[in-house]
């Protein structure tokens, strides 16, 4: 009986010492948080996606409030959030414009993907890519194994009857983590309201994309639409053309062009034309001036008009106009 009971009163006394030690302890190190950050974290999705740049929502909360980060990092919260946030802060809401990720490829389906093998390796892209350069022909396409789809947490992901990996814009929170797991870096968040993308990633000379690409809309580094762009936006990059965003105007002249389908507009016969109210108009000529396809005519303090055959319905006239006296139709 004393060989069962003394070490029972020995294990209880020494977990009663250790108890204590760990109680004063927690009380002698313990660091007050900031209950401002405790709100804001609250606040957060709780998905920790890192698209703040932080591994998780409360090292972001804790960034905001001891180290003045901006409140507006978090993409998958949206204006919401940045509206709690500021709240919280008692400072004024700046939402930033929402992203959503673009796919850069138009291969990667059963019906537009030429294989050199059939891959019957671990079903990721990165395993893929790693065993002679992929199983596609088109060494800069997609391997289609899913490594975007099953790191996406809110389900914007969708694969269609080709096998083609498709984005859901309203699901897409623009967090950014598709875009780290494709290990050949065909995805892309970019501001929602740009709506003309390069839909290819190949570097190969022009015919030599082309016979590569089974899909058949390769970029072939033709420079046509490097030349057609009206605010110089597209340069070309090793055999590639591609997009400053920060200068596109989302025209759509580029897609209308490209010999080889590579350029999507998705603003293609849904484009709305500029049109000058006469009652308003000054004759300022700031339209004229701006506009980046001559598409207004007019003399100064007389109507301005717009010739909506040359009119690409970028919306330039209507932001700079002091009077507002363009709108769309």
């Amino acid at each position: 009986m004393t060989q069962i009971v003394l070490p029972g009163i020995i294990v209880g006394s020494l977990g009663l010492v250790y108890g204590l030690i760990l109680a004063i302890a927690s009380k002698k190190f313990h660091v007050e948080v900031d209950p401002k950050i405790e709100k804001i974290a609250d606040s957060l999705p709780g998905v920790n996606c890192g698209a703040c740049g932080f591994p998780g929502c409360f090292g972001y909360a804790e960034g905001i409030v001891n180290k003045g980060l901006a409140i507006n990092l978090c993409a998958p919260g949206g204006a919401d959030t940045v509206k709690r946030i500021a709240d919280i802060m008692g400072i004024e809401a700046t939402a930033k414009e929402k992203k959503i990720a673009v796919i850069l490829c138009q291969s990667g389906g059963y019906e537009n993907t030429l294989l050199r093998y059939d891959y019957n390796g671990i079903a990721t892209c990165k395993a893929a890519v790693l065993l002679s350069n992929g199983p596609n022909y088109c060494n800069f396409g997609c391997v289609f194994q899913n490594d975007c789809v099953t790191s996406c947490k809110f389900g914007a992901f969708d694969i269609d009857k080709n096998g083609m990996r498709i984005i859901i814009p309203e699901k897409c929170t623009g967090c950014g983590a598709c875009e780290k797991a494709c290990p050949r870096n065909l995805i892309k968040v970019l501001p929602i309201s740009k709506q003309v993308h390069i839909l290819c990633s190949s570097h190969d000379k022009g015919p030599e994309a082309k016979r590569r690409c089974g899909s058949n809309t390769a970029c072939i580094n033709c420079g046509l639409c490097v030349k057609k762009c009206p605010v110089d936006a597209i340069t070309m990059n090793n055999d590639l053309a591609e997009i400053d965003y920060n200068k596109c105007i989302s025209c759509g002249l580029c897609a209308s062009i490209c010999p080889t389908k590579a350029i999507f507009d998705k603003l293609d016969g849904k484009r709305k034309k500029a049109y000058i109210l006469e009652e308003k108009c000054v004759g300022c000529t700031i339209c004229a001036k701006k506009c980046p396809v001559n598409a207004i005519t007019g003399e100064l303090k007389q109507l301005h008009k717009v010739n909506t055959e040359l009119c690409v319905g970028c919306g330039i006239c209507l932001q700079k106009c002091p009077v507002k006296a363009i709108q769309w139709r």
